[in-house]
């Protein structure tokens, strides 16, 4: 099978070598003069992972999406603008995965959503979520992952073709559940980074029990499965981001209560907008993503809101 994926960083790049590595013919794609594009045709090597000769690059979107099946895996706020690009091609037939996470900002709605608005005829959207850190995967470290789609007949597919001993899918059976638990749980990371950067790692008990209800609550509110906050995409993937030293939401959240700069990508900075709009639009409270809201945004003191957050569990659990 022929795979294209849209974007080289971290996870592309990882997508690009996994599925080559599983057998499938990849293509990876990223803009003409890139960082991450330009390094990998000098060296074909992000520092991380060498990329085998078997993998094309491809600088041309137009061969990129000759493809059967159309990999995205770039940072959630430009999906809009890519899938206008893609737009321009009129591509039929095309099996489109989101192997991302995130909501937009200016209209709450779900990356799925955002692809639909553009698909053309007899093409599908499918997302790819769930726990795993490339630098475990790159050596060997297996894990389980989700699938989700509206279409059947194409998520059977992708879960047969993706499977192996190092990725096992699971079928995902909810995607609004899939989707809003998988970008929210970057939140939730970023809070946990700031508990321990403020020494209260102790906490993340708590954290976690109160932030899989309160994003449940919002599921629920959408039309979603509210069990769905306690699968993969959300609770199941707390290992990978509430504790892991490679969780670029974790890692940002404990820089940020330390005064400190962190380059790298956290979703969960851009979500946690995204997630105050959806609490507004379904009328659901969100106290966490209200916390880490004021406190990224709003320049709350740190040790004062985390108090106050904590300080409502002795009043109401959930």
């Amino acid at each position: 099978m022929k795979v294209t994926v849209i974007g080289c960083g971290r996870w592309g790049s990882f997508i690009a070598w996994y599925l080559n590595h599983i057998g499938q013919d990849v293509i990876l794609y990223g803009r003409e003069g890139s960082k991450h594009m330009s390094e990998f045709a000098m060296t074909r090597s992000n520092g991380m992972i060498t990329l085998p000769e078997s993998i094309i690059l491809e600088t041309n979107l137009s061969k990129a999406l000759e493809s059967e099946v159309i990999i995205i895996s770039i940072n959630s706020q430009g999906l809009r603008n890519v899938m206008k690009e893609i737009e321009n091609y009129k591509v039929k037939n095309k099996k489109f995965v989101l192997c991302m996470k995130g909501i937009e900002i200016e209209t709450g709605k779900r990356l799925s959503q955002i692809v639909n608005e553009t698909l053309e005829e007899n093409s599908s959207v499918s997302v790819w979520l769930g726990p795993g850190h490339v630098q475990n995967f790159y050596q060997g470290i297996p894990n389980c992952m989700v699938i989700d789609s509206e279409c059947e007949a194409d998520q059977q597919f992708l879960v047969t073709s993706f499977s192996s001993d190092l990725i096992r899918f699971y079928y995902g059976d909810d995607m609004i559940g899939s989707e809003v638990g998988a970008a929210a749980k970057n939140v939730i990371g970023i809070a946990a980074g700031m508990l321990d950067g403020m020494n209260l790692s102790s906490l993340k008990g708590a954290l976690m029990s109160r932030g899989t209800r309160e994003v449940a609550r919002l599921i629920k509110a959408m039309g979603g499965k509210e069990q769905s906050a306690y699968g993969l995409c959300h609770l199941g993937d707390y290992e990978a981001t509430v504790f892991s030293k490679y969780s670029h939401n974790r890692s940002y959240g404990e820089a940020f209560v330390k005064g400190q700069e962190y380059t790298n990508l956290a979703e969960g900075y851009y979500t946690v907008k995204a997630m105050i709009k959806l609490g507004l639009m379904y009328q659901v409270e969100l106290p966490i993503c209200e916390a880490v809201y004021t406190m990224l945004y709003e320049n709350g003191d740190c040790k004062k809101v985390l108090q106050e957050l904590f300080d409502r569990s002795l009043k109401k659990e959930f």
